[in-house]
């Protein structure tokens, strides 16, 4: 099995088919050969993985650093990422193996290099940085993902992210877009958001200020701190070096599906 086989299995690579648009067709006939898209697939999985730049991706792909950026440069702007996360978590919840209920939500901060939805870390002495959003099942596995400036309050990102939550098949009855519970820290701790939480029939679990020690997770929100540690494994997300926010998300969307597809396929 080679290199490409290893990073795209058989069955990811059928699951993206259903997602990649089609390639584009010089009316007029003729042109380069186009480089195989399991090929490229697979490169910008290694970069994703490995953390290298573009320029130092090996030849063994087959496909230059040029054509590997193009290529994720193109399933970005078509929300190539997004589709494959949402269609390997509706293969999840057809399986069961979503558990809808409790959630949790969580932030991290990264240093970042320059570019959109940037901003000053408070906690870092005033350095650019970005923050990686995430909202995950009680297996721990992300549902829902988004970036922000290191500035932005958390309790500011909880809205959008509880509405970016795709509708979800279920092993039985209709799709699922709400869990029953949503578990955070003080962070969020906002009579606002509860209400917020209550209207849709979700049942806040906000840790207060002076009721519960900053030292402790809590019983549940551990969790999302094991999917935080999950995702660092994508070692492009140790530092932002993108300079257009839609591509670091593409890369928090690819490591999320990987974390999800070896659930799926486990």
């Amino acid at each position: 099995m080679g290199i490409v086989e290893r990073l795209v299995p058989d069955r990811l690579w059928e699951i993206f088919q259903d997602v990649v648009p089609e390639p584009p067709v010089r009316a007029q006939g003729g042109g380069r050969r186009r480089c195989d898209d399991r090929a490229v697939l697979a490169a910008i999985i290694f970069v994703a993985m490995s953390g290298c730049t573009w320029r130092q991706l090996p030849p063994v792909f087959g496909a230059s650093w040029q054509t590997a950026h193009r290529r994720f440069t193109d399933w970005s702007t078509a929300r190539v990422w997004a589709k494959l996360h949402r269609v390997v978590l509706d293969r999840l919840g057809a399986n069961g193996k979503l558990d809808w209920s409790r959630c949790v939500i969580d932030s991290v901060s990264v240093r970042a290099v320059k570019g959109a939805l940037t901003g000053p870390n408070p906690t870092d002495r005033g350095k650019l940085g970005s923050k990686v959003h995430v909202i995950c099942d009680r297996n721990g596995l992300s549902i829902s993902v988004g970036i922000s400036g290191t500035n932005l309050h958390d309790s500011q990102a909880l809205i959008p992210l509880m509405r970016g939550i795709p509708s979800i098949r279920s092993r039985y009855g209709p799709r699922r877009r709400r869990p029953a519970k949503l578990h955070a820290d003080k962070a969020y701790d906002f009579a606002h958001l509860r209400s917020w939480l209550r209207r849709g029939q979700i049942v806040p679990r906000i840790a207060r200020y002076g009721e519960e020690s900053f030292s402790r997770l809590g019983r549940h929100r551990w969790v999302v701190e094991r999917t935080m540690s999950w995702l660092n494994g994508c070692r492009r997300l140790h530092r932002r070096y993108e300079r257009k926010a839609e591509h670091f998300l593409a890369f928090v969307g690819i490591a999320s599906t990987l974390i999800c597809y070896r659930r799926y396929t486990n």
